[in-house]
């Protein structure tokens, strides 16, 4: 662990949201990312240019949308509405007229499923639009109707669109799309997001206040950060669990972590929502190291991939524009 991620622990859960703020040289980062990313768009609108990130287009542009978003971007409006406006139309003609998304051969299709709804959701929840929420809300039965009934899965989520078998890391995804578009005003039924709750609690190890992939195994920093992010997306902001989790998050942050890009989308979020020291705390570190290894090229501002959570450099740029500009408090499904 380095030096610098190495100290501090979580404090007051209050938030005095002028203590965080975007500093000149952070919001040139940022700007120079949203730059990289808009000249990394393709014709379709998706994102995902060449290997690993290429299989999965439909994830890369929910989570490119997700950090315009927190950058103030939205449908039309802003120096790259077009390019979100592109982007929400190539998520929703990829939506198929069973709900399922255009990427069928994807085994680890329900991840792709569940961030491409969140945007798509919050998305939804700025604009309204009649056309979107019919295809949205083909794409949020799927969810409701895959939830896991099996003997010890039951409330959560895994792999594939089927009522079957579940873990943290699919269920988070799923469980915030439906947040999200409940915030939005379509119908989710109370009692699947009650049931995923469950099961994320079911999935905390009580001895070290971590989350564990499923119930009984060992806690991780990603699968923590995931999970106290969706209670907290679902209103448990005082939980004992979340304080738990938050501690857990400060004492395993490293740096060099192969999860390192995956878990930060979760962990920033989730800190965020946390507030107060906190959130100052953490996105002192976090913007620290994103900083330091930022590459940058004229006006340009991107991050190569890393670890195994990295999959590429849309990928990464994306999650981490998405965190630096998280004190701009654009994105409505961070906020409590």
């Amino acid at each position: 662990m380095s030096a610098a991620l190495a100290a501090g622990a979580p404090g007051s859960s209050a938030r005095p949201k002028d203590t965080v703020i975007v500093d000149a040289k952070t919001e040139a980062i940022i700007k120079g990312a949203l730059k990289y990313l808009a000249s990394k768009q393709q014709a379709s609108g998706a994102w995902g240019f060449s290997g690993e990130e290429q299989k999965r287009q439909v994830a890369m542009t929910g989570y490119t949308l997700m950090a315009m978003q927190a950058a103030g971007q939205l449908p039309g409006e802003g120096e790259y509405g077009k390019n979100v406006t592109a982007g929400m139309n190539y998520l929703l003609d990829s939506i198929g007229p069973d709900g399922l998304y255009n990427m069928r051969s994807d085994g680890q299709y329900m991840y792709s499923h569940g961030i491409a709804t969140i945007a798509l959701a919050e998305l939804y929840g700025q604009t309204k639009s009649p056309t979107m929420r019919a295809k949205l809300d083909k794409a949020v039965k799927v969810i409701i109707s895959a939830q896991a009934t099996e003997a010890g899965h039951e409330g959560g989520w895994r792999y594939r669109p089927i009522a079957k078998d579940a873990d943290i890391s699919v269920t988070v995804l799923c469980l915030v799309a439906l947040r999200a578009a409940k915030n939005g005003g379509l119908e989710v039924p109370q009692r699947t997001i009650d049931e995923a709750v469950i099961y994320v609690k079911r999935c905390q190890d009580e001895r070290t206040g971590g989350f564990c992939y499923q119930p009984q195994r060992d806690p991780g920093f990603a699968r923590t950060a995931a999970a106290i992010y969706s209670l907290q997306v679902c209103g448990l902001y005082e939980d004992p669990m979340v304080k738990k989790g938050s501690t857990y998050l400060f004492e395993n942050l490293r740096d060099d972590h192969e999860w390192f890009t995956y878990g930060n989308f979760y962990a920033a979020s989730a800190q965020y929502m946390v507030g107060g020291e906190t959130w100052q705390k953490w996105y002192a570190k976090i913007s620290g190291v994103l900083q330091s290894q930022v590459v940058k090229q004229g006006d340009v501002a991107y991050w190569e991939s890393r670890g195994r959570g990295g999959v590429g450099p849309t990928f990464c740029t994306a999650v981490y524009t998405m965190i630096l500009a998280m004190p701009y408090h654009y994105i409505p499904l961070y906020q409590r």
